[in-house]
């Protein structure tokens, strides 16, 4: 199967107060894909399953992330999803808790060989 990227889409998402990376992670994501309307599926004449995104998350502590909390945000699909060390994590002005920033980056693609 050879993938052909078709889409690449950013966003970032915070967690305030609570210092919870999957939160902000999954923030990150939505921002990245409820800003627009993707239709490379039908325009393709694929089923919206044969989609295949690749998200990738930056954020300060990527082993706090939980990628299948990250991967069910997507409507359909299948996700691959990869954490690195990115982001930040702003300490607040007592230094008792910190707000997560988590930047995210979703390639759709599609194997262009099949057929719809």
């Amino acid at each position: 199967m050879a993938l052909t990227p078709v889409a690449v889409e950013f966003g970032m998402g915070t967690d305030i107060r609570g210092g919870d990376h999957t939160k902000a992670a999954v923030r990150a994501l939505r921002d990245a894909l409820w800003q627009n309307s993707i239709t490379f599926a039908d325009a393709f004449g694929f089923p919206r399953e044969s989609m295949r995104v690749h998200v990738k998350i930056g954020v300060a502590r990527p082993e706090n992330v939980d990628t299948t909390a990250v991967a069910a945000v997507l409507p359909y699909g299948s996700a691959t999803v990869e954490v690195v060390e990115g982001g930040l994590d702003v300490p607040s002005e007592d230094g008792t808790r910190f707000t997560v920033i988590a930047n995210a980056a979703a390639t759709v693609s599609f194997d262009m060989e099949a057929t719809g």
